[in-house]
């Protein structure tokens, strides 16, 4: 894509095409299908953080006159192997065990059994007729105290991969990992200047409103059906049926309208549970989670503790980059450790660096995805340092790092060298800006940060399928939760040339289209809109050889633009409506379709700036300013990218001030709900500002970027930097709650 290019639909500011059932409440979402027959099922959950589970008797449940089938562990299939889960894969077994305990409960909220009844009530009630017998066993919450030697054990067969050679003990790390540019400690030995520090971040929740819910119904002959809320209806599919042992194409699921995820909902949860309920009962089953279920037992983003240590020559030159990140797993294996370790430094070039990492388990629900899933907490020590190193060398917070900013050329610390990027012009942006330029108010201080995130491509399908008067229905893979529906249209309506009216996107379920990965990873507006555009192009090749058979030319010889054809030999013309007018007489409806495997996803940097005041008798700390300025590198709908930009801000702000889960001595969660556990409101924040920036990524057509993503990242140390910088302490635990915010006001 040319930087010069001129677009007649793409970068608008169009009418989104499901607003109107979404605003006249038309929308369907996970918790609005009811089907003939349908019962209710309920899922009973451990009361303790670690224990053996000695028996289950589920007899008196089963007895009930309106309890229709209960459910344990037991029934489902021994599974081994892995299934796709947004941007990494999740091993079937543990899957299985987290769903239904087997042997053990592992955390607070633990499922250990399910029914189903006539109604939710009664199931509910049937829950407390099961009975469990439980054997205590010690439990352990914190991830550094995990991977002490005589730490309690979660998992006897767990052993730490990432060594040469395998432990021969096992132990709670599940694996290690380490990057490595360079030499660090020449790096460090050159240096003039060293800064070094200790982070602190908390397991926080994705907030999403709309609970996990579905409802299934299992056919006798196999052809059962899912409805829920899904980022990924394919790998529930996916899931779903390994773990039932369930062919595929027996298997049809329908992404409802999802009301939020934001990585949350690429997990399985209720599904398999209401199928085999569903099974035993030969009813449909509704399952719907409270909000308390939400917090306990889903997969919120993990706790870590974090280590930074940045070099520098007087001048400002980096000259090395060490980082040490812990981070706590859950119950089962698989936080997003590694693209914490690839993502620590990536914002600066230096060719020293180093950054290992460790993924513990703890007696917590299994960590989850959470935007830009483990880069906020390793970026967020990593730009606390940074910060802290321009303090000391009295240099400006952009100024160093532009002087450091990775750019074209660029060698990362996990493989590739950039292309063209974006970050130098987000920093200039940035140092630009109104709000940079504006002096502080007395008690108020400012915090800068970077950000940075990969994007991923991956399997993308699509069908344009052209109607005889001329409009068009685009059929896609990706659930809808960034404005899928609206770039999708846009692009097709660029290719096509035709008003966006004329062309009405759909989310397909997984009957109708080849495998479309998790919307996820900052893919869908890349990946399934190059997927997109490729099907328009092969309707415009059909629109142009229907005209050529009708003029007898050959293709080559008819142009088309603007939803019009022409014979470049002649005068004729023919617009898209009459070429699909006449389609059954020229060889049958005109359609396109692609199913690709993207790959060179732009990688999209973004720099924040934080400005807050701080109440010296309180603790508490307003947002006063707040700006995040990103790479889209071509915003398809500026609306949309504003506003991932301002969502991404909002739940960044949110996780450095107040946002964490609370625990007992007994590892029981506290907070289980929006009340005590402190979302921002609107009233809590200003107007988040934008800028978007666009430097195009040569692997789009439309030069794309994801914008999903990257903006959730500086928050953390923007606002905290600034924090400290308004109270003149060092923050190195976060959330900056009141009480902690108090206490280092208090230290003196």
């Amino acid at each position: 894509m040319s930087e010069s290019q001129d677009f007649k639909y793409i970068g608008q500011r169009t009418i989104r095409p499901d607003g109107f059932d979404k605003v006249t409440g038309r929308a369907n979402f996970a918790a609005d299908l009811a089907l003939p027959g349908m019962i209710w099922g309920k899922i009973l959950r451990s009361p303790h953080a670690h224990a053996k589970i000695v028996s289950i008797d589920t007899s008196k449940a089963e007895a009930h006159p309106d309890v229709f089938s209960v459910a344990t562990h037991a029934d489902f299939p021994a599974s081994e192997g892995n299934v796709a889960a947004g941007e990494s894969a999740i091993n079937i077994k543990d899957l299985s065990r987290n769903i239904l305990a087997d042997d053990k409960v592992l955390y607070h909220g633990h499922a250990v059994a399910a029914v189903a009844a006539r109604s939710e009530r009664i199931a509910e009630e049937a829950l407390a007729l099961i009975d469990v017998k439980y054997e205590l066993l010690p439990h352990v919450l914190d991830v550094e105290e995990a991977m002490k030697a005589d730490a309690p054990l979660l998992h006897a067969d767990l052993f730490t991969d990432g060594y040469e050679e395998k432990p021969d003990q096992p132990s709670n790390i599940a694996k290690r990992m380490e990057m490595k540019l360079g030499d660090v400690e020449a790096g460090f030995a050159d240096a003039d200047v060293i800064v070094e520090r200790e982070f602190v971040t908390p397991r926080a929740h994705q907030g999403y409103i709309e609970p996990h819910a579905c409802t299934v119904r299992y056919d006798e002959d196999g052809q059962s059906l899912i409805w829920c809320s899904t980022q990924g209806h394919f790998d529930v599919r996916m899931s779903t049926a390994m773990l039932l042992q369930m062919d595929l194409g027996k298997l049809k699921v329908i992404a409802s309208e999802i009301g939020g995820g934001f990585g949350g909902k690429t997990v399985v949860y209720l599904e398999p549970v209401a199928l085999t309920l569903s099974r035993k009962a030969g009813r449909p089953v509704k399952m719907v989670m409270d909000r308390d279920e939400v917090f306990k037992a889903t997969g919120p983003t993990p706790a870590t503790k974090l280590r930074a240590k940045v070099g520098a020559k007087k001048d400002g030159t980096i000259t090395a980059m060490q980082g040490w990140l812990a981070y706590e797993a859950g119950a089962f294996p698989g936080s997003p450790m590694g693209p914490g370790v690839m993502t620590m430094f990536t914002p600066y070039d230096c060719g020293n660096v180093q950054v290992e990492g460790f993924d513990v388990v703890v007696n917590r629900s299994k960590a989850g995805a959470y935007r830009a899933p483990g880069a906020p907490q390793a970026e967020f020590a990593a730009e606390m340092v940074v910060n802290e190193l321009a303090e000391v060398l009295e240099m400006d917070p952009i100024d160093l790092r532009l002087k450091n900013a990775a750019k074209e050329g660029t060698q990362t610390i996990y493989g590739p060298k950039f292309k063209r990027v974006g970050l130098v012009e987000c920093l200039e942006a940035a140092k630009n800006s109104d709000h940079y330029k504006a002096a502080l108010a007395a008690g108020q201080g400012r915090g800068v940060a970077a950000g940075f995130w990969f994007n991923i491509g991956g399997s993308s399908s699509v069908a344009v399928n052209m109607n005889p008067d001329g409009t068009g229905t685009i059929i896609e893979g990706s659930p809808d939760i960034g404005g899928s529906r609206a770039s999708m249209q846009m692009m097709v309506a660029e290719v096509l040339g035709i008003p966006l009216e004329k062309l009405k996107p759909i989310v397909a379920d997984t009957d109708t289209l080849p495998y479309s990965a998790t919307t996820g990873g900052s893919r869908t507006t890349f990946a399934t809109g190059m997927a997109v555009v490729e099907a328009a192009e092969k309707v415009v090749m059909q629109v142009k050889e229907r005209a050529a058979a009708v003029w007898n030319v050959t293709a080559e010889q008819v142009d088309y633009a603007d939803g019009v054809v022409t014979n470049a030999n002649g005068e004729e013309k023919l617009t898209l409506a009459e070429v699909c007018k006449a389609a059954e007489q020229t060889g049958g409806q005109i359609a396109g379709s692609a199913n690709i495997n993207a790959r060179g996803a732009g990688p999209s940097f973004t720099v924040h700036v934080a400005d807050v005041e701080v109440d010296s008798e309180t603790g508490k700390v307003d947002v006063k300013r707040y700006t995040a300025i990103q790479d889209a590198g071509k915003a398809i709908h500026p609306g949309y990218v504003e506003g991932q930009y301002q969502g991404g801000a909002a739940q960044g702000i949110g996780w450095a001030l107040n946002e964490e889960y609370l625990y007992d001595e007994n590892g029981a969660m506290e907070n289980p709900g929006f009340l005590d556990y402190r979302i921002p409101l609107a009233s809590d924040l200003p107007m988040i500002e934008t800028i978007i920036v666009e430097v195009p990524n040569a692997f789009h057509p439309y030069g794309v970027r994801g914008v999903g993503e990257s903006g959730i990242i500086p928050p953390l140390a923007a606002v905290g930097y600034a924090v400290g910088d308004a109270i003149d302490r060092k923050v190195e635990e976060l959330p900056c709650s009141p009480p902690r915010v108090l206490a280092l006001i208090q230290q003196g």
